[in-house]
């Protein structure tokens, strides 16, 4: 896990529930890197809720897209509890800041990609899926100049997620229009050109905080 100094801002983080999760998953012996592979296998299972939705029927559809947006959110909460085990719990370990950062980078794969295969538009999820992964590889970058990581939006990891979820859900009442896929097609689109001009923020931001250093 990451340093306390480069964590993402998140208010459910002082909430009571998450704090007795976190204290539970301690003394539990789980470990913030077994967190974080958990997070990729939720993000695995939503993806090929995704994927098999696309092609389901009316009995199964909506079942299956249920299912997406619930682990789209497990492998939210699993991302809130490998860092607060690792920094609340005392227990980071040597290796920790890869496995913060590569599951992530998966998950988003895996979500998006799924979505993109489920409505026939491979391309359009593996666009959102790219730009969704620029997104943090600029973080990374800004950080790597020695500046304090960036999780500004308007696309950043949660924002994603919640799109995507809240499609998911308003998915379920196509058949009331006759409609299919549409709504899931607008939020890869929101999430590709979101992450992109988010791409294009925190760029923006390196280099003109870069300069003023230099100045």
């Amino acid at each position: 896990m990451t340093n306390e100094t480069d964590r993402r801002p998140l208010s459910s983080r002082d909430t009571g529930w998450a704090r007795s999760i976190a204290r539970w998953l301690t003394t539990a012996a789980v470990t913030p890197n077994q967190i974080s592979m958990a997070s990729m296998a939720a993000a695995a299972v939503a993806g090929g809720c995704f994927w098999l939705a696309g092609a389901a029927d009316a009995g199964l559809r909506p079942a299956l897209l249920v299912a997406a947006a619930l682990f789209c959110q497990l492998r939210l909460l699993c991302n809130l509890f490998d860092g607060m085990v690792a920094i609340e719990g005392g227990r980071k370990a040597a290796d920790g800041a890869f496995w913060n950062e590569f599951p992530d980078r998966i998950a988003d794969i895996l979500i998006l990609a799924g979505v993109g295969y489920g409505i026939g538009l491979p391309a359009l999820g593996w666009a959102a899926a790219g730009f969704a992964v620029l997104t943090a590889y600029t973080r990374e970058l800004g950080r790597s100049c020695g500046l304090p990581a960036d999780f500004s939006g308007p696309m950043a990891k949660h924002h994603r997620m919640a799109v995507i979820t809240a499609a998911a859900l308003l998915a379920l009442f196509e058949p009331l229009w006759n409609g299919r896929h549409q709504v899931l097609t607008a939020a890869l689109w929101i999430i590709a050109i979101g992450a992109a001009a988010t791409t294009l923020r925190r760029a923006a931001r390196i280099v003109g905080k870069l300069r003023s250093r230099s100045n």
